[in-house]
Order: C-alpha cells, then sequence, then structure tokens
C-alpha cells in the first residue's frame, strides 16, 4: 500500500504564493514519477506538473513560469510551489506517484482557492 499526505492547499489572492507537499510512505519502490493533478468543478482532472525518477520535469501550459515542482528524495516527499497564482488555478490539487506497472495512487486533495 502506498500513502499520499497532502498539505498546504488554501485562500488566497490573485499573484500570491502557495506550497503544496506531498509526503509518500509504504510500499514506493520502483517510483516512476510523482506529480500533481488539479480538478476545477465541472471540469476533467489534468496534469498540473510532474516530475520522474530521473528528474526530468513537465508542466501544463497554463502553469509554466509560474509553478515549480521540486522533491526531496531522502523525505519521499514532492512540492509545488505555486507563484502568481490567478483566480483560474482554483480547484483540488492531488498528488500522484506513480509505480508504473505496479500501480498509480492518488492522495485524496487539498484545496487551493485564489480570490480576485
Amino acid at each position: 500500500q502506498v500513502q499520499l499526505v497532502e498539505s498546504g492547499g488554501g485562500l488566497v489572492q490573485a499573484g500570491g504564493s502557495l506550497r503544496l507537499s506531498c509526503a509518500a510512505s509504504g510500499s514506493i519502490l520502483g517510483i516512476t514519477a510523482m506529480g500533481w493533478y488539479r480538478q476545477a468543478p465541472g471540469k476533467q482532472r489534468e496534469l498540473v506538473a510532474r516530475i520522474t525518477s530521473g528528474g526530468s520535469t513537465d508542466y501544463a501550459d497554463s502553469v509554466k513560469g509560474r509553478f515549480t515542482i521540486s522533491r526531496d528524495n531522502a523525505k519521499n516527499t514532492v512540492y509545488l510551489q505555486m507563484n502568481s497564482l490567478k483566480p483560474e488555478d482554483t480547484a483540488v490539487y492531488h498528488c500522484n506517484l506513480n509505480r508504473g506497472v505496479v500501480g498509480n495512487y492518488w492522495g485524496q486533495g487539498t484545496q487551493v482557492t485564489v480570490s480576485s
């Protein structure tokens, strides 16, 4: 089993910053990638950013230049630094851990609300 514990969401004004954290524990050998996805009301879940085991990163076009994903391997934790937040960034943000064919795991989600 894999447990993902997210923290760092909240309410912020447009232009502000938040930092999300996701700590992984349990059967986490063979991680291929960790990342953050978000789901706004009435919309599909979408990739925000991901980082592979080799350190490569991918970002949604809408967050490039504003968000940065990073990881601390010693703590099995991935972070998402979100700057210059916009109201359209409002969503529930979910941490994801991928172990390839072994499994794909999700956190419970943390709410991010950006007021205009």
